[in-house]
């Protein structure tokens, strides 16, 4: 059989049956079972103000690479903040990617002690996307020496800067430009900021593998937990996070 074909921004992790975490509040947690649905927020509305920016080192390459092929510096100008706009019609979800459980990424995005992370593989997930939604793995680079690629308008949704490398990201992406029927008019740069996401229906009993609940939750809260996912009517396994266990002497 011939290789699957990726697209050229979204690649796979060298082992795609890598286990991939989401860590998140309870809230969140019965919100996903509720809707039967991944959440992807708006990147324009997350906290690190890189998300869909170029990298400094392109800002001042460009007028050199482009002037050289007799693109005006206006065109340049036009193309940042058309690459600036596009970031509100962008939406992520985002994947942890290890083999084992994270103590960083439990501190990071577990706000309390009742949360959880849901566990699953790269394969599971990319299998049960629809065609028009991306997955993959996010690269991490020096915002002020490295080039960022061009050429394609979700380069800079899967780059992200060196310091957020402990994240091992795996991105979920869908892309919603509106359309124009004047293009000629140029683009509404405006955007409406009552929405903070979008929401995309997924296979949840094919997806979850196993549920781990915070490892500085009290024993009652795993036994909530367990009953939610059952009358939700799940039968992935609900774990105690391996990091609670006891130390030995």
């Amino acid at each position: 059989m011939p290789a699957e074909i990726y697209h050229p921004c979204f690649l796979p992790p060298e082992d795609k049956n890598v286990k991939i975490w989401r860590y998140m509040d309870f809230t969140k947690f019965v919100s996903l079972l509720e809707t039967e649905s991944l959440f992807l927020s708006r990147v324009d509305r997350f906290e690190d103000p890189y998300e869909g920016a170029t990298s400094h080192a392109n800002s001042i390459m460009r007028p050199h690479i482009y002037g050289d092929k007799g693109i005006p510096e206006e065109a340049l100008q036009q193309m940042s903040k058309f690459i600036k706009w596009t970031r509100s019609w962008t939406y992520v979800n985002c994947w942890h990617m290890n083999n084992t459980e994270s103590a960083a990424m439990w501190k990071l995005y577990a706000q309390t002690n009742e949360a959880v992370a849901i566990q699953s593989t790269y394969t599971k997930l990319h299998d049960r996307l629809a065609k028009d939604t991306y997955v993959g793995v996010v690269h991490y680079i020096d915002y002020d020496k490295d080039w960022l690629p061009e050429g394609n308008g979700f380069w800079p949704y899967v780059h992200k800067r060196q310091s957020f490398e402990h994240e091992k990201e795996l991105r979920v992406l869908i892309q919603d430009l509106p359309s124009f029927e004047e293009p000629d008019k140029g683009f509404d740069y405006s955007r409406e900021n009552n929405e903070f996401g979008k929401s995309i229906k997924v296979d949840l009993k094919e997806l979850i593998e196993n549920v781990y609940v915070s490892p500085a939750a009290p024993t009652w809260f795993f036994d909530v937990v367990a009953g939610v996912a059952k009358r939700y009517g799940y039968e992935f396994e609900v774990k105690q996070s391996n990091l609670a266990k006891e130390p030995v002497f």
